[in-house]
């Protein structure tokens, strides 16, 4: 992550996981409003899918971590020194993320694992990315410190909301806000690569002006905004989407009746003119 591409890589997993969960989440609640039915068929297969693609992304997370040309190469200790520990951090991050994801398709796969244990590895998971950039920073920079530091808030406030889901789960508000978190370390990912390393040969920026800091601190409050933004968006579509395919699917059911109708007069009629 020592570079612009090592922060947009993860800033692109979170935020195409957040993005389909901002349609994921509407879509399950709208179809079970109203129901206590267990999760059918397709939906177990779409989370195992879901869970799959997750599982994957860290995968290719921990492989770039360490085969990079400057990486470790899974050496973690050679010729009496650590060999790059920065790497090993982030592959250990990705790591836990793999283990969640490899644990939410046994969830649907296998049928004596409690519904709970998934969530609770996905917690465990979030809050292990937080312990570890918590310790990630010292002796750097103060803005460099800060932007990551910010970055806490989202971590350790979706360990604590995923932690409620196991006990209160299929809960959309819990849903929807892990989502809005999951975007905002997307994004936000995305912006430390900006401010950090700038692409394009961009001016670098003060890592010691204070004004600096004020102004990231703004920007981490409007990132949040946009991912809520998202959210809300996404939720609205989805239900506009879903009443309009209902009515529209009522209409025709209607139709077919009045159809079925129609046909059983005519019928009738007929049945009457030949008896006569």
């Amino acid at each position: 992550m020592a570079n612009f591409k090592g922060h947009a890589l993860p800033g692109s997993f979170f935020l195409i996981v957040g993005l389909w969960w901002s349609v994921k989440y509407p879509l399950k609640y709208f179809h079970q409003k109203g129901k206590k039915s267990r999760l059918n068929h397709h939906h177990q297969r779409l989370e195992i899918i879901e869970a799959a693609i997750r599982t994957l992304f860290s995968v290719i997370g921990i492989l770039a971590e360490q085969f990079v040309p400057d990486g470790p190469h899974l050496h973690l200790y050679h010729e009496n020194h650590w060999m790059k520990l920065m790497n090993w951090q982030h592959s250990t991050m990705y790591l836990f993320f793999a283990v969640s994801g490899i644990v939410d398709m046994l969830t649907y796969l296998v049928t004596h694992i409690p519904l709970g244990i998934d969530r609770l590895v996905m917690a465990v998971s979030i809050f292990t990315e937080g312990f570890l950039f918590y310790y990630h920073v010292h002796n750097r920079p103060p803005l460099d410190q800060h932007i990551h530091s910010l970055l806490l808030f989202a971590l350790f406030g979706g360990s604590a909301s995923v932690s409620l889901e196991v006990i209160f789960r299929d809960n959309i508000v819990l849903e929807l806000f892990r989502t809005s978190l999951a975007i905002l370390q997307g994004t936000w990912f995305w912006q430390i690569g900006f401010v950090l390393f700038p692409p394009f040969g961009t001016p670098e920026w003060d890592q010691k002006d204070e004004a600096n800091i004020m102004f990231i601190t703004m920007c981490f409050c409007w990132h949040y905004l946009v991912a809520i933004c998202i959210v809300a968006t996404n939720y609205a579509l989805v239900y506009c989407l879903l009443s309009r395919l209902k009515t529209h699917g009522g209409g025709e059911i209607i139709g077919i009746q009045k159809l079925k109708s129609d046909d059983t007069y005519q019928t009738a009629l007929l049945s009457g003119s030949d008896e006569e």
